[in-house]
């Protein structure tokens, strides 16, 4: 097998061993003479994996009893409507720190007065906002905590008067959070936590019920916490998958220990775009993310993008090349990325470097 580095943003790279058990599934599911795509969600067998990846996730988070956790489909983009659904009574706050941000405002807007309280659109995202305040009157307070796109990343639990919700689809399991801070944590699987086709939502229950719309069935969150995320038949393989990936981020040391690892990977990858003469940073330093690392050609060096995109391929490297909305490079850790690809992108850039000195 060919040997690569997958930088990829999402679907991103996951741990081996939950591949190989997800191979081994495919095949036959816990002795049934099944695949897991083709077993009843209605069955003893199934139900153990929802329990464990339940328990798995209460564990690596410390989520306390206040809050349930959810699967389901539909993605994070789905969650962006559900949120306002759910919580959009009078007034919904949001911090406009990216595309998925302003994403999630959009949809609040089709249903009631929403708006953000803070914005770095001013300079493309490459910041988070700091000098703002959270009305009090509002129904919630939402954010995204990383921003793929601008690698920017908020790690620290914001202190809120009002509900705070955080779409954490790119960086939960990545770092330590204090759930019970939260009244929704939400996002797709795809990044840290297993392949597509799941969303996650960790909801404090006692949040819930305070909206006087009519929310439609599979839009609100009590229809799922209701039928224990199996009202409907749930995306089974790739709840398997994500159970699969937990159970090697717990043998991993947990979510403490890995965030050591992304903190050392950010680290060289940041020192070596910081020293090198080919390279600059996009996002302000203080708010870069340890999840997505966003750079370009040094000033004087643009003409030179699609040669170092070309060498690093040839290299190995796959999924660098930045989002099409704002070019450049991004390189993404999450938690299954090694470090050992890490150390290859930067003999990779200090290698392009050499050529062009």
């Amino acid at each position: 097998m060919k040997k690569v580095y997958n930088f990829n943003a999402g679907p991103c790279v996951l741990p081996k061993p939950a591949i190989e058990a997800a191979i081994e599934a495919l095949k036959d599911f816990k002795g049934t003479g099944m695949s897991v795509i083709e077993i009843s969600h209605r069955t003893k067998e199934w139900d153990a994996v929802m329990d464990e990846c339940r328990s798995l996730w209460r564990e690596l988070l410390n989520i306390p009893d206040t809050h349930e956790i959810l699967f389901m489909g539909g993605g994070a983009s789905m969650q962006f409507l559900m949120v306002a659904m759910n919580f959009l009574e009078k007034k919904g706050a949001y911090l406009e720190t990216g595309v998925w941000a302003k994403k999630a405002l959009k949809e609040a807007k089709g249903l009631g007065e929403a708006y953000a309280v803070a914005s770095s659109a001013d300079k493309t995202f490459c910041y988070i906002p700091k000098d703002y305040e959270i009305p009090a009157d509002a129904d919630y307070f939402h954010i995204t905590t990383n921003n793929t796109i601008y690698g920017t990343e908020i790690r620290k639990d914001i202190d809120s008067p009002v509900p705070l919700i955080a779409d954490m689809s790119s960086d939960i399991m990545s770092r330590p959070v204090d759930v019970s801070k939260y009244a929704l944590i939400y996002g797709g699987a795809q990044k840290n936590v297993g392949p597509a086709g799941v969303a996650f939502a960790i909801i404090n229950k006692e949040t819930l019920g305070k909206v006087s719309r009519y929310i439609p069935t599979m839009l609100n969150y009590q229809t799922f916490i209701d039928g224990a995320s199996m009202f409907n038949t749930p995306p089974v393989f790739s709840i398997f998958v994500m159970n699969e990936t937990l159970k090697w981020l717990k043998a991993q040391g947990g979510v403490e220990a890995i965030n050591k690892i992304n903190v050392r990977k950010a680290e060289m990858l940041y020192d070596e775009i910081d020293r090198n003469s080919m390279f600059v940073g996009t996002a302000a330093k203080e708010d870069r993310s340890i999840m997505n690392v966003c750079f370009v050609m040094a000033p004087g060096k643009e003409e030179l993008q699609d040669e170092f995109m070309a060498f690093a391929k040839d290299h190995g490297m796959v999924g660098v090349k930045g989002h099409r909305s704002v070019g450049g490079f991004r390189a993404s850790l999450y938690n299954a990325c090694p470090v050992e690809a890490v150390e290859a992108l930067v003999a990779c850039m200090q290698e392009f470097e050499k050529l062009h000195k």
